[in-house]
């Protein structure tokens, strides 16, 4: 089954949790043991799993990888999004989850989160989700 979800960032840089966007499509696909897999099709942006109970963990993270990727550092890429590409790769374009009980199974703390590293923009991510062997 494959879902696709629409995500609205609304700046530059932005860690959006989309947790309970991909418990709901798990639950509504009917699958109760598999994976679920949360691809994003953007060049700039990525998804992670990190804690999701303490809102200063997203903006720590983002503070971060600003320091490690700065937006102006004499790249030659002509858009001027050349720290969005890097981060991307750092972080990553999709995540794995093992669905068991019609649930993904995540850590107590763990939320998943959709990174906007280019914004703002309408995005997409796309959730494949298939039973298990």
């Amino acid at each position: 089954m494959l879902i696709r979800l629409n995500i609205k960032s609304t700046q530059r840089t932005q860690m959006i949790d989309i947790t309970a966007q991909v418990k709901k499509e798990i639950e509504r696909s009917g699958i109760d043991s598999g994976f679920c897999t949360i691809f994003v099709p953007h060049t700039t942006a990525a998804v992670t799993i990190n804690e999701a109970a303490d809102p200063d963990v997203s903006r720590d993270f983002m503070k971060e990888i600003d320091k490690i990727v700065p937006f102006d550092d004499d790249y030659r890429h002509m858009e001027g999004n050349s720290a969005a590409h890097i981060k991307s790769s750092l972080v990553g374009i999709s995540e794995r989850l093992i669905v068991e009980e019609g649930k993904p199974l995540l850590g107590r703390w763990q939320g998943i989160f959709f990174c906007e590293f280019d914004g703002p923009r309408n995005r997409e991510v796309i959730l494949k989700i298939e039973r298990g062997c």
